[in-house]
C-alpha cells in the first residue's frame, strides 16, 4: 500500500506538471494559430522550419495543423515531414516536467534530424489526394480573448471554472504540502523547479479566471482533459508501476545489455503506434538508466503521438511512407549510436 500511495503520488505530481504545460500550450496555440499560417506559404524553407517548430512542440495540436495544411495541398511533402519527425507526442509533455535536459536533448536531436532530412525531400515531388471535404479549423484569437471582469466571471461561474480551479489548488496542496522526499522530509526550501511550478499555477489561474467559455469548455474540458490529460495520467500511473515491478524481479541493466538490438527493433514497432502513452515505458526506463539514449530516441524518431491518426484517416500512402522513412531513420542513427557508445 505504501508502495501504491508513494507511485499515486509521483503520478500525480508528474501529471499536474503535463496539466498546466498542456493548458498553457493550448492557450498560446490557438491564440497565434489565425496569424502565423497567413504567411506560411511564401518560402519553401520557412515551411519547413515552422512545421519543425510545430511539431517540436509539446502535444499534438501543432502536428495536428501541417497534417490539415498538407491534406488541403497547401503545404509540401517535406513539410509534413519535418512536423512528424520533430514531434514525439504528448510523452513530451511528461518528459519535460520531469527531466527537462532529456527533453532539450532529444528537441535538439529531433530537430536538427528533421531539418536536415526534410530539406532533402524539398527537391522530391511527391503525389497525394488533396482533401476538399472539410476547411481547415483555426480558431482567431476571439475564441480566447481574455477579460478583465474577473469579478463578473466568478459570480456566474460555471462547473468547470469551478472544478479546474479546485484541480489547480489541490495540485497546489499535494506539491507543496503533502509532498515528501524519500526519507519522509517535507520540502520547505523552494528550489528552481518549485518556483517555475508556482508561476505556471498562476498563469493557469489567469487563464481560467479569464478566457471565455469557449475556450474554457471546447479546449480545456474537452481536448486537455478529457482528450489528453486522463489517459497520460493513467499511462504514467501503469509505466511507473510497472517498470518498479519489473525491476524489483529482474536486472534491467544486464537484459539491456544482453538485447539491445531486440529493445531497438521493440521501440521502433511500439513507435508506430499512433498514440499517446505506450512510448512513455521506454523514457521511463530511460530515467531509470536501464536503457542508453538510442533507444528511447529510437522510439522519438518513429512515433508522433496520436498526430498521426488524421493524416492515417485522410492519405494512408503518405502515412505509410512517413513511417518508413523514419523507421529508416531511427535504425541508421540509433545503431550508429550502440555501435560506437554514444
Amino acid at each position: 500500500m505504501h508502495l501504491v500511495i508513494d507511485i499515486l503520488q509521483k503520478s500525480i505530481f508528474i501529471s499536474g506538471f503535463v496539466l498546466l504545460l498542456m493548458i498553457i500550450i493550448e492557450y498560446l496555440h490557438v491564440l497565434t494559430f489565425g496569424k502565423w499560417n497567413k504567411g506560411i506559404v511564401k518560402n519553401s524553407f520557412f515551411q519547413i522550419l515552422i512545421s519543425t517548430i510545430l511539431g517540436a512542440t509539446p502535444g499534438c495540436a501543432g502536428t495536428f495543423v501541417i497534417v490539415s495544411l498538407y491534406t488541403h495541398n497547401i503545404v509540401p511533402f517535406a513539410a509534413l515531414l519535418a512536423a512528424a519527425i520533430a514531434s514525439f507526442g504528448d510523452e513530451a509533455f511528461i518528459i519535460f516536467a520531469t527531466k527537462p535536459d532529456t527533453g532539450i536533448s532529444l528537441l535538439i536531436y529531433l530537430s536538427t534530424i528533421s531539418l536536415i532530412v526534410s530539406s532533402l525531400f524539398l527537391f522530391i515531388k511527391i503525389k497525394h489526394r488533396q482533401n476538399k471535404s472539410h476547411q481547415i479549423q483555426i480558431h482567431d484569437e476571439h475564441c480566447c480573448k481574455t477579460s478583465l471582469k474577473i469579478s463578473h466571471q466568478l459570480r456566474k461561474i460555471t462547473f468547470q471554472r469551478a472544478l479546474l480551479l479546485g484541480v489547480l489548488l489541490l495540485l497546489f496542496i499535494n506539491t507543496f504540502i503533502f509532498s515528501h522526499d524519500e526519507h519522509g522530509h517535507s520540502h520547505s526550501e523552494l528550489s528552481l523547479e518549485s518556483i517555475i511550478f508556482i508561476l505556471m499555477l498562476f498563469f493557469n489561474v489567469f487563464v481560467i479566471i479569464t478566457v471565455p467559455e469557449h475556450f474554457l469548455i471546447e479546449h480545456i474540458w474537452s481536448h486537455v482533459l478529457k482528450n489528453h490529460f486522463i489517459k497520460l495520467f493513467l499511462w504514467t500511473f501503469f509505466t511507473v508501476f510497472l517498470v518498479h515491478i519489473i525491476d524489483n524481479h529482474i536486472s534491467l541493466q544486464t537484459f539491456v545489455d544482453q538485447n539491445i538490438w531486440f529493445l531497438l527493433i521493440f521501440a521502433i514497432v511500439i513507435g508506430l503506434l499512433p498514440l499517446s502513452g505506450p512510448h512513455l515505458i521506454f523514457f521511463t526506463l530511460y530515467l531509470e538508466q536501464a536503457i542508453p539514449f538510442s533507444i528511447l530516441l529510437a522510439n522519438s524518431i518513429v512515433q508522433e503521438g496520436h498526430a498521426g491518426i488524421p493524416l492515417l484517416a485522410e492519405d494512408k500512402r503518405s502515412f505509410v511512407l512517413i513511417k518508413v522513412i523514419k523507421i529508416i531513420l531511427a535504425l541508421l542513427v540509433s545503431s550508429i549510436m550502440i555501435i560506437f557508445k554514444l
